[in-house]
Formats: C-alpha cells, sequence, structure tokens
C-alpha cells in the first residue's frame, strides 16, 4: 500500500481572508493542517534602517506607517522615547490629549478587526456598521492634523497644536434636502470636544449593535469557540500581549502596570478571557471599546476645564510660537535651526513601550549625541503573535485558518518593518 504523503498548499498572499502580504505556506492531510509556515519579506519598510539617515522628527511620520491602523499609538511610542533621552517634560493637557486619541485610535483598531474578522469568516454586516462609526472617528484625526489615516499629531514635547474651536461641516448638494443636511452636521455645530462627546453619548448603543449581530450568533460561536486555544502559561512563553494575552486569562495592560501620561488619573477596567480562544479574545476586544470610551469621556471633561499649553517651551525640542517668531530674530533662528538640521539628543539608549491596541509596542532608541537615531528597534506586537501562527493552527481545519489569522488582528507594516 503506498504511503499517504501530506501535500502543501500556498495560503495567499492572494487568498482573499489572508493579509494581502501574508505568504502562508500549509502542510495538510487532507483538510487538516500539520504545518504552518508564515513567509515574510513581501512588504520589508526598513523602517529601523531608514530612521539612521533621518532626524529625530523626519523619523515621526514614519511611525504612522506601520501599523497602519493604529498610527496615533505607534507615534506615541516614538514621541516617549526621545523625551526620555532628551529629559524634557510634556505639558499635563498635551498628556490628556494623547490618552484621548490613543483610545480613538484602540477604538479604530478594534472596529476594523472585529468587523474585517467578522467579514473573513462569512458576516458581512458588521463590516459595514464598523466603518459607520470609524468615519466619526477619522474624522477627528482629520480636525487635529489634517489627515485622515497618516497624522504625524503627536511630536516630542507634545502635540502639534491645541484641539480645533471647530469641526468641518457637510455641503449641501442636490442629493441632499435642507433636514437630511441639517441632521448631519447637529453633532458638528460646536468644537471638536463637543463632538467627540456626542460620540462618546452613542457608541455604547453601537457597541451593542455589533453585539446583536455576533455575540450569541450560533454561526459566529460555531467558527471561533474552541478555534486557536492559548492557556495562560503558554501566552506568557510565546511572548502575547494585548487581547492576546488578555483572552488567554492574563489580567496584564501597561497602562495600570506602567502607566505612563495620565492612565493613572482616569478609571477604566482590564477585561480578560477565561478559555484562550478566539472567541474570548473577540469579547475582550468588544469589552475594550467600552472601556475605550469610558476613557474618552474623562478626558473630554477634563479637557474642557483645564486649558494650556500644549507642547514643550524648550525651543532645542520644539519651534517657538509664530507670534514670538515675528518679534524675536533668537527665536526665528530656533525654528530654522530646529526645522534643517534636527533636535541633538543626548548620548544614550531607551526604551518606551505603550499599550497598543494589539498589544505591547516598543522603541528601541540609542543615541550617539547627533541630530539621527544611531540605532532603532521596533518592538512589534504582530511580529510576536504571528510566530505562534503554526502552533495555534495545527490540528485545525483550512477554514479555522482564517478564523486563526482573523483573531491575531495582524498587520504587516509592523510586521514587516
Amino acid at each position: 500500500m503506498a504511503e499517504i504523503q501530506n501535500y502543501t498548499l500556498n495560503f495567499g498572499p492572494q487568498h482573499p481572508a489572508a493579509h494581502g502580504v501574508l505568504r502562508l505556506v500549509l502542510e495538510l492531510d487532507g483538510e487538516v493542517i500539520q504545518r504552518a509556515d508564515p513567509h515574510i519579506g513581501l512588504l520589508h519598510r526598513a523602517t529601523e534602517k531608514l530612521a539612521e539617515n533621518r532626524t529625530f522628527l523626519q523619523t515621526l511620520p514614519y511611525m504612522d506607517r506601520l501599523d497602519y491602523v493604529s498610527m496615533m499609538v505607534n507615534e506615541h511610542a516614538y514621541c516617549m522615547a526621545v523625551e526620555r533621552l532628551v529629559g524634557v517634560q510634556v505639558p499635563l493637557r498635551a498628556q490628556y490629549i494623547r490618552v484621548m486619541f490613543d483610545e480613538i485610535t484602540r477604538i479604530l483598531n478594534h472596529l476594523m478587526s472585529v468587523g474585517s474578522h467578522a467579514l473573513d469568516v462569512g458576516a458581512m454586516a458588521v463590516f459595514l456598521y464598523a466603518f459607520r462609526e470609524r468615519e466619526d472617528l477619522m474624522d477627528c484625526y482629520e480636525a487635529v492634523s489634517g489627515a485622515r489615516l497618516h497624522a504625524a499629531y503627536y511630536r516630542p514635547g507634545g502635540v502639534y497644536r491645541d484641539l480645533p474651536g471647530s469641526m468641518p461641516q457637510y455641503k449641501a448638494n442636490k442629493y441632499r434636502s435642507d433636514k437630511e443636511l441639517k441632521a448631519m452636521n447637529e453633532a458638528r455645530s460646536g468644537s471638536l470636544l463637543d463632538f467627540i462627546e456626542d460620540f462618546t453619548n452613542r457608541f455604547p448603543a453601537c457597541v451593542d449593535e455589533y453585539e446583536t449581530l455576533l455575540t450569541d450568533n450560533r454561526i459566529w460561536k460555531q467558527r471561533l469557540v474552541g478555534v486557536g486555544v492559548v492557556d495562560a502559561d503558554r501566552a506568557k512563553a510565546l511572548g502575547f500581549t494585548g487581547p492576546m494575552l488578555r483572552g488567554s486569562g492574563v489580567e496584564w495592560d501597561l497602562r495600570k502596570m506602567q502607566p505612563y501620561e495620565v492612565y493613572d488619573r482616569v478609571e477604566f477596567d482590564i477585561p480578560v478571557g477565561r478559555n484562550g480562544d478566539s472567541y474570548d479574545r473577540y469579547l475582550v476586544r468588544i469589552a475594550e471599546m467600552r472601556e475605550s470610551n469610558r476613557i474618552i469621556r474623562q478626558c473630554v471633561q477634563w479637557l474642557r476645564n483645564n486649558p494650556g499649553p500644549v507642547i514643550t517651551d524648550n525651543h532645542k525640542v520644539a519651534p517657538p510660537s509664530r507670534e514670538r517668531m515675528k518679534t524675536g530674530m533668537e527665536d526665528l533662528i530656533h525654528h530654522f535651526k530646529l526645522f534643517s538640521e534636527g533636535m541633538h539628543v543626548p548620548t544614550g539608549e531607551v526604551y518606551a513601550g505603550v499599550e497598543h491596541p494589539k498589544g505591547e509596542f516598543g522603541i528601541y532608541l540609542v543615541s550617539d549625541g547627533g541630530n539621527k537615531p544611531y540605532r532603532m528597534k521596533i518592538r512589534a506586537p504582530g511580529f510576536v503573535h504571528l510566530q505562534a501562527l503554526d502552533e495555534m493552527s495545527r490540528g485545525h481545519m483550512i477554514a479555522d485558518a482564517v478564523t486563526i489569522i482573523g483573531t491575531q488582528d495582524i498587520v504587516f507594516g509592523e510586521i514587516d518593518r
């Protein structure tokens, strides 16, 4: 009798349920996965090497392009690393703005994660619902930075500018009645903070809608429950962080365990799972959106009542105001020197980690005293999670590989950096 041999299948990058730059080679026995081998290198952004030839400020926009679903949180880790090397103090108002936008970004990430995961396993409507709320939050990005995606809003020493006092309005056209236009612009008639507060008031009902469509849906549960199980000890051994670790029942969150900015001033809970399967990780992300909404509300309240500077007054790190540049030659020189030569960062090395929506995102930065990073190493959560794809997939069917890729919430910009 002839020996039955396994056969090999290329699952992606062309597969509609695989990430566009993930080549996953599956070794199969029938439809059962014996081995999963992820191949990276099809994107290769070379961000760490590019940083060595850019000033500290010029490197900042590259952070947005790593995990391009969690833009400002990437910037946050980089800015914290530079600030620790320089020893600069960030104004309190800027810290609250950063925390608020970190949580806005967390919601943006989880909406994309849950929506696209549902789409991958056959649920169409959730994706459309999730993007309805993403549009509002993208408008918040655009209001503060001028860009919907690659914001470059955080800067070493604070943020680029204070929150705007007005929101962009929808314009009249032949397809909209006056009544429709008025309803669309109702939440946009005030400041950005008014708009964000209105969003936080209605967002819990939106999360309820996602849960109505998915949480007790028997098809959704059949596709996720018991798939990709990782117990607590194994999750820690594999280096999991974020929802991947908390889904396995480990209550670890840098915002609580190693607080940065003003996370020790706001109230929130850490959701954890019990079984360590794909369904628990979904529930953790749903619960995290509710907690992020709660943090944003607290930040809005504080920012309303506490005006102040949003960037340091150390002009070796941040430019002087335009008013001061018009009256003082020294300030004008500081401005041109900062944007042409860049800041000189003291010799040293530092690591700064933040609780990114996908896990711990860290920047290890080495300075030789020059105006450019000597070396930069990025600790990307998705890269660590991808290594576990083989272990999580073994013994499952081909269709379950789709669920496992979705539950890992991987974005290749940060993996193949």
